[in-house]
């Protein structure tokens, strides 16, 4: 048993953590990762704020062929919203975070009022 007890903790050790899912939930409805924004709009309503901001990502890649190496830049730009939500003065406010206009993550803000 202790066997069995032992390989389970040490199973638990060596597996990576993933990353919670975003999940929003508006009273009975939850919104969770990759959820559109309109379905947000639909189950939680306005948001009290949006912010919208665009981030650029840039990779380069070298090719070589033979003696001679070549390299190219890709730059990837998206469009990130964050939508904040406030609850009333008893529960957190949450910030969705949008990006490409779908549900990526979900953060606690202060209190609401």
């Amino acid at each position: 048993m202790r066997t069995l007890l032992a390989g389970l903790v040490l199973a638990c050790l060596i597996v990576p953590f993933s990353g919670e899912a975003a999940t929003l939930r508006c009273g009975n409805k939850l919104i969770s990762d990759g959820a559109s924004q309109s379905d947000a709009l639909m189950k939680c309503g306005e948001p009290m704020s949006k912010h919208t901001r665009e981030e650029s990502t840039s990779t380069r890649n070298r090719v070589r062929e033979g003696k001679e190496e070549s390299s190219t830049t890709q730059t990837v730009t998206v469009q990130v919203e964050e939508w904040t939500y406030n609850f009333g003065p008893n529960r957190l406010m949450q910030v969705a975070v949008f990006t490409d206009g779908k549900l990526t993550d979900v953060r606690s803000a202060g209190y609401g009022k």
